[in-house]
């Protein structure tokens, strides 16, 4: 549930000096957030930055959203400055998006028991680990007053109510939906033949002479020496680390697992024959000579349904929530007023 795990658990995050509540509810606040990577204007957290049909949401409520987004922000003092025109603008259609939810909800006259919203306020109490600082964040973000807590409780359950019902319960897929695509994209699913190594290549200058060739060589000779002795991966990577002129030195010489297209000819050749754990001679491709160890090699296969269908179906549902999500977002505004300031 968003919009309450937000209400319960990113209090914390929004004020450098005390607690602060994380519900979105469109209020004036008096308290300063913590320090944001761009310079605050004045007294920023009551001022309005959109009107949704006559309902002004505030920075309070944008900064809310923004921590939300980015969760890191108060360890990095803020959003930092160069992501923050993406995650403000991301922010502000996501608090749009919600006020829009809560008012369509208020007009199917959707519900929240009083019981619910009880359970909630008692573990919202239970984060403060005392009294005194419980009642201050009450005196100065709801005047003292329950309602008002209440009623943020009762919007961030309206919130998550209404998009279970419209977004996320419609979203589900059936095992023969999920059966269905899989078998109608077998492409998909077909896992090519992958090869894992680590490498240590020598590098000669552009253009260069004979004798640089023939260096080249014999150091790269020394290094095949030396690799064909290393017992295991660790000892190969400080090899590597120790004489690799290629960029994957830093690395240990470690590669992402390469399709035999990603490799050459000859070196696919020399792996093709090794078991995991041996080592090629002295690949050369041009001037350049590289020494592999074969840590991996997965052979072409395809992917049964058994063994994707949990994958799958988090895959496909969340695609179509995002689809149903913004189709949602564009019917609400279709007929809404919102004015941005």
């Amino acid at each position: 549930m968003r919009q309450l795990t937000q209400f319960l658990l990113l209090i914390f995050l929004v004020s450098s000096a005390q607690a602060q509540v994380a519900s979105h509810a469109p209020t004036k606040f008096n308290n300063t957030p913590a320090a944001t990577a761009t310079k605050p204007p004045a007294n920023p957290m009551g001022k309005a930055v959109v009107s949704v049909n006559g309902t002004v949401l505030t920075q309070y409520d944008l900064v809310r959203e923004e921590y939300t987004i980015f969760p890191y922000a108060k360890q990095h003092g803020g959003v930092p400055k160069e992501l923050e025109p993406g995650i403000r603008s991301g922010a502000l259609d996501m608090i749009i998006f919600e006020e829009l939810v809560y008012q369509d909800a208020l007009r199917r006259k959707m519900s929240i028991s009083d019981a619910t919203v009880q359970k909630a306020e008692k573990e919202f109490r239970a984060q403060f680990q005392t009294q005194e600082e419980y009642d201050r964040l009450m005196q100065e973000e709801f005047h003292g007053s329950r309602e008002q807590l209440d009623g943020k409780i009762r919007r961030s359950f309206l919130i998550d109510e209404y998009l279970k019902k419209e977004i996320e319960s419609k979203a589900k897929l059936t095992a023969e939906e999920l059966r269905s695509y899989y078998e109608s994209n077998p492409k998909l699913f077909d896992q090519p033949e992958l090869y894992t190594v680590q490498s240590i290549s020598f590098i000669p200058p552009a253009n260069a002479t004979p004798d640089q060739l023939k260096e080249v060589k014999v150091k790269a000779d020394a290094a095949l020496a030396q690799a064909q002795k290393t017992k295991n991966t660790e000892e190969f990577g400080l090899l590597a680390e120790k004489v690799s002129e290629d960029d994957y030195r830093v690395m240990m010489g470690q590669h992402k697992p390469m399709q035999a297209n990603e490799l050459s000819p000859d070196a696919v050749k020399a792996l093709s024959v090794l078991k995991p754990g041996e080592i090629t001679g002295l690949i050369q491709v041009g001037t350049a000579y590289t020494i592999l160890r074969l840590n991996d090699h997965k052979p072409a296969t395809h992917k049964k349904f058994e063994d994707v269908k949990d994958a799958l179906a988090k895959q496909l549902e969340q695609k179509k929530s995002n689809d149903m999500r913004s189709a949602l977002d564009k019917k609400l505004r279709a007929d809404a007023k919102i004015v941005t300031m």
